[in-house]
């Protein structure tokens, strides 16, 4: 009889202690597991941040730009001169805006010209004096010096001129200040060409 509630005894303490053995191991490995999961949860966020943000652009700090907060305006200025008949070039493209290097440099006394496209350039993009006809009285515009500093301007009038009609005073000013001029082709709604000159004329602050 003894021996029979030993045996029992025996048989229940290891079945117990194997339960007991069992529960912790389940409990551990469901820790585990959850801890495996949520760090393959996290994982792709974390890959997704890059470390670093590389620079999108780096622009030349020598290059000349000129700016139009009010259009959107941020466009590189090169140098044009005369074409074959004498009348002021232009860019090639519809992107830069050309400076006049027969005139003045912009903030020097006298008036600077700078011209640009308008309306839908060949590519069908948008050129970039575009909207230079929605420019009004007071709007600023500024253009770098190319010595890392800038020169800021106020817009005082704009004027729409005919093919033949003199245009003398887009270039030259005798008042001793420092103007720029900003100077592009539209539409001759009657002749369905561009052969329309708008300028804007802004005035040194």
């Amino acid at each position: 009889m003894k021996q029979k509630i030993g045996s029992r005894y025996i048989l229940f303490f290891f079945s117990t202690m194997g339960f007991f053995l069992l529960s912790i191991i389940v409990s551990f490995w469901d820790f585990d597991n959850d801890e495996i999961q949520n760090e393959s949860k996290e994982f792709p966020i974390v890959q997704q941040i890059p470390k670093e943000v590389p620079e999108i652009l780096v622009r030349n700090p020598n290059e000349i730009r000129l700016e139009i907060p009010s259009i959107y305006v941020d466009a590189a200025v090169i140098s044009v001169g005369l074409t074959k008949d004498g009348i002021m070039d232009s860019p090639n493209n519809g992107d830069d805006v050309g400076l006049f290097t027969l005139g003045k440099r912009p903030g020097e006394n006298g008036t600077a010209v700078i011209a640009g496209h308008y309306g839908i350039w060949k590519d069908g993009t948008i050129s970039v004096f575009h909207d230079i006809n929605t420019l009004k009285k007071g709007d600023k515009l500024h253009i770098g010096d190319g010595k890392g500093g800038s020169v800021s301007f106020v817009v005082r009038e704009s004027k729409i001129y005919d093919p033949n009609e003199g245009v003398s005073e887009v270039f030259l000013s005798n008042d001793g200040k420092s103007h720029l001029n900003l100077i592009t082709c539209i539409l001759d709604k009657k002749t369905k060409q561009y052969s329309k000159r708008l300028v804007v004329f802004t005035d040194k602050i």
